[in-house]
C-alpha cells in the first residue's frame, strides 16, 4: 500500500513538473516574408509558422485599420489563402490588396497573427503572437503630355514626350493591346533636368485599325494604374496585294536547307516539300518573330542612333512593307502571309551597311530570315537585315552608320539574292519609309526633343495640363482623325 501511495505521489510530482515545463515552452515561430514594403491595388501576404511536426491548434490572421478588424485566415476558414506544409513549417499566402479587400483604405494597417501548438496531448497550449505595420498606397501615378502634334500612319511610327510621377513608375504608350515602354528623356539627349520626363516611341501596326485607341499608361509596383489621353491623328494606309508562284525547283532549294538548321520544327514527312514549306512559312515564321520580339526587351535605354536611317545604296525595291502575299502551287492557292519589310535588290553579294549607329543585338541563323543581323538603336528601336550570304559582325559589338554587317544572299526563305530590311519597334515590324526620311525624323523626333529641352515657361503647367484617367473612371475622350493630310 505504501509503495502504491509513493508511486502515486511520484506521478503527481512528475505531472506537476511536466505541466510547469510545458507552461514555459515556446509557441510557434511566426515569420513575415511578404510584404516587404507597401501594398496598394495588389499586395501579397506571405507567412511562415513553424512548430514541431507543423502541428497547430490555433492560427488566426487579422488585419486592423481605423479601429476595424478583418479576418484574413484561420484554421476553420482559409479565406482564399494558399496553404502548404514544408517539414515543420506551415506556409500561408493570400492577396491583401484593394482588389482583394474592398474595405482597404489608404494609410497604415496592422496585420496581427495569433498561433498556438498543443502540448501534453492537447491539455496545454504554447502560444505566440506577431504583428507588422504595412503602408497602403492607393494613389495612382500622375501623367502629363509634354509634346505636341502627333501624326501616325497605319504601319508607321511616332514619338511622344511626357512626364510621370513618381519617377519609378512603369510607364509608356499603349496602342490597343500593344505596349511600348517609356525611357528617361536624358537618354534621348534632352538636357532639361527633370527625372520624371520620359520619351516613348510607338507604332500603329499594319494590322491594327485606325480606330485603335492610343493612350499613355503608368502603374506602380502595387497595381495602382493611371491613363492619360493625348491628341493624335491617324492616317489610313492601303497595302499591295502580290502573288508568288511556288515551283518544285524553289522548294527543293530552300526547304531542306531550312529544315537542316531548324531543329525546333518537327515534321512527320520532311520529304513533302509543299507541306514542309507551309509549316516553315507559318509555324517557323511565328517562332522566329517571337525571338525577334524577345530581343527588343533588352534594347538600350538610350538613343544610339543619330539622324535619318540610310537605305541600302543602289538598290531597287522588289517587295514593299505589308505586301499581302498569296502563294500559289500548281495553280492552287496554298498559303497567305504578310511581308513585313522591304526587299532591296542590288548586285549579287553586295555589301550590306548598317542603316545607323547602334549595337548588334543578334547575328546568326534565324529560320525564314536565313543569316540575319539585328542592330539595336536603343529605346526599343531596331533594324533587321536578312537573307545574308555571310555575316561580318558579332552580337554585342557596337556598329556605326555605314559599317559593313555582311553581304546579300538568298539564305532562308528567299527566292533570290537580295536584302530583306525592316525597322522594328518593340519587336514589331514598322515601315522603314518614315525612318529613311530626314524631314520625318526632324519633325516627328528632333523637334520634340529640342522643345523638351526647354524649361517650361509656366511653372504650373504640370497641374493645369494634367489629364489622368484611372482605370476605374470613364474611358478617355479619344480623338481619332482619319482623313488624309
Amino acid at each position: 500500500m505504501a509503495k502504491l501511495i509513493a508511486l502515486l505521489a511520484a506521478l503527481v510530482v512528475a505531472a506537476g513538473v511536466a505541466w510547469s515545463v510545458a507552461g514555459r515552452a515556446p509557441g510557434p515561430k511566426i515569420s513575415f516574408i511578404e510584404p516587404t514594403g507597401h501594398i496598394g491595388q495588389t499586395g501579397e501576404l506571405h507567412l511562415s509558422v513553424a512548430a514541431p511536426g507543423a502541428k497547430l491548434s490555433r492560427l488566426e490572421v487579422v488585419l486592423e485599420q481605423a479601429g476595424k478588424q478583418l479576418a484574413l485566415f484561420d484554421l476553420d476558414n482559409f479565406g482564399g489563402a494558399r496553404v502548404a506544409q514544408d517539414n515543420d513549417r506551415v506556409q500561408i499566402s493570400r492577396a491583401i490588396g484593394k482588389k482583394a479587400l474592398s474595405q482597404l483604405e489608404e494609410g497604415q494597417v496592422r496585420v496581427r497573427v495569433m498561433a498556438a501548438r498543443p502540448l501534453l496531448f492537447g491539455l496545454r497550449q504554447a502560444e505566440a503572437t506577431a504583428s507588422r505595420e504595412i503602408n497602403v498606397v492607393l494613389t495612382p501615378p500622375r501623367l502629363s503630355v509634354e509634346s505636341k502634334f502627333h501624326f501616325i500612319n497605319r504601319g508607321g511610327s511616332e514619338m511622344v514626350v511626357y512626364r510621370v510621377s513618381p519617377q519609378d513608375a512603369v510607364s509608356g504608350v499603349r496602342v490597343g493591346d500593344q505596349e511600348y515602354p517609356g525611357y528617361p528623356a536624358a537618354g534621348a539627349h534632352v538636357s532639361r533636368a527633370d527625372p520624371g520626363l520620359r520619351v516613348a516611341f510607338f507604332a500603329l501596326l499594319w494590322n491594327q485599325s485606325v480606330d485603335t485607341p492610343i493612350e499613355l499608361y503608368a502603374h506602380d509596383d502595387v497595381g495602382n494604374e493611371a491613363r492619360a489621353a493625348f491628341d493624335y491623328r491617324v492616317f489610313p494606309k492601303t497595302f499591295r496585294d502580290s502573288r508568288i508562284v511556288l515551283d518544285d525547283r524553289f522548294l527543293a532549294r530552300v526547304v531542306p536547307s531550312i529544315l537542316q538548321k531548324s531543329a525546333e520544327l518537327t515534321l512527320e514527312n520532311p520529304s513533302d516539300f509543299v507541306g514542309s514549306f507551309l509549316r516553315i512559312n507559318s509555324d517557323l515564321r511565328h517562332a522566329n518573330n517571337e525571338t525577334i520580339r524577345k530581343l527588343a526587351r533588352a534594347s538600350a535605354p538610350k538613343m544610339l542612333w543619330d539622324g535619318p536611317f540610310k537605305q541600302l545604296v543602289n538598290t531597287a525595291v522588289e517587295g514593299g512593307f505589308a505586301d499581302q502575299r498569296t502563294y500559289v502551287y500548281q495553280g492552287e492557292v496554298v498559303d497567305h502571309q504578310v511581308h513585313l519589310g522591304f526587299d532591296l535588290a542590288s548586285v549579287t553579294n553586295a555589301s550590306v551597311q548598317a542603316a545607323n549607329h547602334g549595337r548588334i543585338a543578334y547575328a546568326g541563323w534565324l529560320g525564314i530570315y536565313g543569316n540575319c543581323v539585328i542592330v539595336d538603336h536603343g529605346m526599343g528601336l531596331q533594324s533587321l537585315y536578312a537573307h545574308l550570304s555571310s555575316i561580318a559582325v558579332r552580337a554585342g559589338a557596337p556598329v556605326s552608320l555605314g559599317q559593313v554587317l555582311g553581304y546579300t544572299g538568298a539564305t532562308g526563305l528567299a527566292g533570290g539574292d537580295h536584302l530583306h530590311f525592316t525597322m522594328l519597334l518593340g519587336g514589331n515590324p514598322v515601315t522603314p519609309v518614315d525612318w529613311w526620311s530626314g524631314k520625318w525624323v526632324q519633325d516627328r523626333i528632333a523637334r520634340k526633343l529640342h522643345e523638351a529641352s526647354q524649361e517650361p515657361r509656366d511653372t504650373l503647367a504640370w497641374e493645369t495640363s494634367e489629364r489622368v484617367y484611372q482605370l476605374s473612371q470613364r474611358d478617355p475622350p479619344w480623338r481619332q482623325l482619319t482623313q488624309n493630310p
